[in-house]
């Protein structure tokens, strides 16, 4: 019998184990709110080499996970305690569902003899949590955690990326046993065939109108570039799905628009007009695709070829002309060697469309009430900011103006999420930093977006982290309001806000802030936000009429009035 190369292991207690695990994944940060629940993994944190981040509420610990999923492709990792702890999470997972991210939460949980009784903080984690999850599960047996934790990176990874939830027994984490380490996980890959690009070689062939659209996760810069030259070569249009501006330089000569909320009307009427989309990555869902209106549902008019990491997703809701079964990088790859077959028919509809991006998403031309104007702002900024700052977002109006008017260059600088929850932009700008503090990172928040995870601004004065919060108030739900106005015009109902002063709020924390209620005041406060090497909050007051780059509140009403009458 062949003797084992393997050392035998050594007795370790399960909190320990699992650390080693995640060590042995190459997890490098984990975010949390710490528990009595699993104070053996924390105990097992204090030795390891792994960056651990204290968080203030574990909503904000498990969107700073989803940011570090988005920014590297790697799991999140968010450790938070049973009960309530499990339920203020609950809003990061939904977002790393909706978003495809990678991300692994850790919960604690009762010990396993007091199960069914509703003993202190229970929960069934696999009924709270099964629609929101590729996987929950709840390790039984300390022997097993090698064998779950491996599982659940690849779960995490494969396929369409997304969250993973493991329960912790309070008493299996103070076993003992001796296990070995599992292996480092791999993803596994695939490749289109050569009868699917010959396919999509004659649809290029044969079109006269044709956009690829952008979308998903498991991209990287090398896919990003890849696609890039493929796209150059075939003057192909190229959109990105809405908040994945970071999939494709809006500098590149085929960059044409993103697919999103107040998007360019020009845009939209292209693509129901297509003859050949190209959808790589993305799912083309309910905010991309207008509510379902840019493609027939479940034939699109267009000719369609659609290239997506999970089989489950291919003609789920759209019927494609060529269904290709891989992830962005692979098929990036693939594409990297494919020649137009001589001059594109279409050029004369890209620079079309080029011309009426860069008319559509030129701030100089709004103009909107009040002292400041966002526009000038956003000009400003496009001048100030490095080419891979990271800006980050939560939902709300105020994200039109990034969204629209910031010139997104390099993979890896747009954290936001597609499931449009609030709160996200600040906690996601923690996780950026923390990550990679050489980064300049940037949180659009609006004053109601704000609140929901202010607190994890403590977490940034914590850890120094000098992130920029430009916090635009206009005192109210503004997105809400802008609803109401269109559907039940003159009738605002629950609304209005009265906020803070949200400079002295910063400076409460330990931060620095400033007030900004003209154009002339924000250069020199961003500015001075910036060298204070200090987390920083501009708190930037619009007039409330500004409820978009294209509208205002008054417009909104006079129109629905009119309509009613």
């Amino acid at each position: 019998m062949k003797a084992s190369s393997h050392p035998t292991p050594r007795p370790r207690l399960g909190g320990h184990i699992l650390v080693d695990q995640l060590a042995a994944q190459g997890v490098k940060h984990v975010f949390c709110v710490p528990g009595e629940s699993y104070l053996a993994v924390l105990d097992g944190l204090h030795d390891a080499s792994i960056q651990v981040t204290v968080c203030r509420q574990e909503g904000g610990a498990a969107m700073m996970a989803d940011a570090h999923g988005k920014l590297t492709g790697e799991p999140g990792i968010c450790m938070v305690t049973r009960g309530p702890g499990a339920s203020n999470a609950l809003a990061g997972v939904h977002i790393a569902m909706q978003d495809s991210t990678p991300l692994i939460l850790f919960v604690g949980q009762i010990e396993r003899g007091m199960r069914e009784r509703e003993a202190f903080q229970e929960m069934d984690y696999r009924a709270v949590f099964g629609t929101q999850a590729k996987w929950v599960t709840e390790i039984d047996q300390v022997e097993r955690i090698p064998e779950i934790i491996s599982r659940a990176f690849h779960v995490a990874t494969s396929g369409r990326p997304g969250p993973v939830i493991i329960a912790l027994p309070e008493d299996m984490l103070v076993e003992y046993a001796e296990v070995a380490d599992a292996p480092h996980y791999e993803v596994p890959e695939t490749a289109p065939t050569p009868q699917q690009m010959e396919a999509l070689a004659a649809q290029l062939a044969q079109a006269r109108k044709p956009i690829a659209i952008l979308g998903g996760t498991r991209w990287d810069q090398e896919a990003v570039d890849q696609f890039a030259a493929f796209a150059e070569r075939h003057r192909l249009p190229v959109a990105v799905q809405f908040r994945r501006q970071m999939l494709f330089s809006t500098s590149h000569p085929c960059f044409v628009g993103d697919v999103g909320l107040g998007g360019n009307p020009a845009l939209m009427q292209y693509i129901k007009d297509a003859d050949l989309i190209l959808l790589v990555g993305g799912r083309m869902s309910e905010i991309a695709s207008q509510s379902y209106t840019l493609l027939d549902i479940p034939v699109p008019a267009q000719t369609l070829v659609h290239v997506y990491p999970d089989p489950l997703e291919l003609n789920r809701v759209y019927r494609a002309d060529v269904a290709i079964n891989v992830s962005p990088i692979s098929f990036a790859q693939s594409v990297a060697a494919l020649q137009p077959a001589g001059q594109p028919a279409w050029s004369g509809e890209l620079d079309g469309m080029r011309a009426s991006y860069l008319a559509w998403t030129d701030p100089q031309k709004i103009k909107h009430p009040g002292a400041l104007q966002m526009g000038q702002v956003m000009s400003y900024l496009r001048t100030a900011l490095p080419d891979d700052a990271i800006m980050c977002n939560g939902a709300g109006n105020y994200a039109t103006w990034l969204h629209r008017f910031h010139p997104f260059q390099r993979y890896g600088t747009q954290l936001a999420p597609t499931s449009g929850s609030m709160g996200y932009g600040l906690p996601a700008a923690v996780g950026a930093k923390r990550i990679d503090p050489s980064k300049t990172v940037v949180c659009f928040a609006g004053d109601g977006c704000f609140m929901m995870h202010g607190q994890e601004f403590a977490t940034a004065v914590q850890y120094k982290l000098p992130i920029i919060v430009l916090l635009i108030d206009n005192g109210m739900y503004g997105t809400i309001r802008m609803h109401q106005e269109r559907h039940y015009p003159a009738r605002p109902s629950a609304t209005a806000l009265q906020n803070p002063d949200f400079a002295a709020y910063a400076q409460a924390f330990g931060g620095h802030g400033e007030r900004v209620e003209t154009t002339e005041q924000f250069a020199p406060a961003f500015e001075r936000a910036l060298a204070s090497g200090k987390p920083a909050i501009l708190h930037c007051l619009i007039d409330p009429e500004t409820i978009s780059p294209s509208t205002t509140l008054q417009k909104i009403r006079e129109q629905a009035l009119a309509a009613q009458s």
